[in-house]
């Protein structure tokens, strides 16, 4: 069972988002709502997948994922961006990111996570990656 984090400042998508993927059978292991929490919870947790909203309220969620990238100790956490903005409009900073790519939280299920996963290889297009 795929075990997955999932870090974002609504307290409502989290829960929405938590439901979502238990129901489709991913193993929601944690909720994080800051960088600080993040990094924490991936660290005590060890999640396959970690979920990282691009704004989290002021703080950059691009710099959440370099800092959960770099820390060695979380380096077998596969990363995605999610948000309510278009991938296009952050394209280039998702391109350079350590992540395995973006999903857009109406898109967001379990089967979209693990085919983003899956192809690790490709370019990504409206939130999944092509081969």
């Amino acid at each position: 069972m795929l075990r997955c984090l999932i870090v974002d400042d609504s307290p409502r998508f989290l829960a929405a988002a938590r439901g979502v993927l238990e129901r489709e059978g991913v193993a929601v292991v944690g909720v994080a709502s800051t960088g600080a929490e993040a990094l924490r919870r991936v660290a005590e947790l060890r999640p396959d997948v970690t979920l990282v909203d691009i704004d989290l309220g002021g703080q950059s969620g691009f710099e959440v994922v370099r800092r959960l990238h770099h820390d060695a100790g979380v380096a077998t956490s596969q990363l995605i961006m999610i948000s309510t903005h278009a991938e296009d409009d952050y394209a280039e900073l998702i391109a350079a990111s350590p992540t395995a790519g973006f999903l857009p939280k109406t898109a967001l299920s379990a089967d979209a996570i693990r085919d983003l996963l899956g192809r690790g290889d490709g370019n990504r297009v409206n939130g999944h990656r092509e081969t």
